[in-house]
């Protein structure tokens, strides 16, 4: 009869977790510095747009972000719904702060 090795261990158990909660949290970090990432590089397209006069709002764009996330999320099994509200909250954020950069640069200038 096999015997589950926590069943015999019972800290075995408390260590797998431990450990899955450790990779669990640098995943997490990883996603934070991500998300960190993709604002800057808003920051750096919100300059080039009012550099060039290119309208903030670029729907096409957002088109090509949600449909490379649905995409993403059928070749993955993860819940297309899912990533696309993911998606609507960065892009809102984004889009905030690419506001927030134009009109700062028009108010200095």
């Amino acid at each position: 009869m096999f015997v589950h090795p926590h069943e015999t261990d019972p800290d075995a158990g408390a260590e797998d977790l431990e450990r899955l909660r450790a990779e669990l949290d640098a995943l997490d970090q990883a996603l934070l510095d991500t998300v960190r990432d993709r604002i800057r590089c808003c920051v750096r397209i919100a300059d080039v747009k009012r550099r060039d006069g290119v309208p903030m709002m670029q729907p096409h764009r957002i088109a090509i972000v949600q449909q490379r996330a649905a995409s993403y999320a059928a070749e993955h099994g993860i819940d297309g719904t899912f990533l696309h509200g993911l998606y609507d909250l960065i892009i809102d954020e984004t889009c905030r702060v690419e506001d927030l950069v134009i009109a700062d640069a028009d108010a200095a200038g």
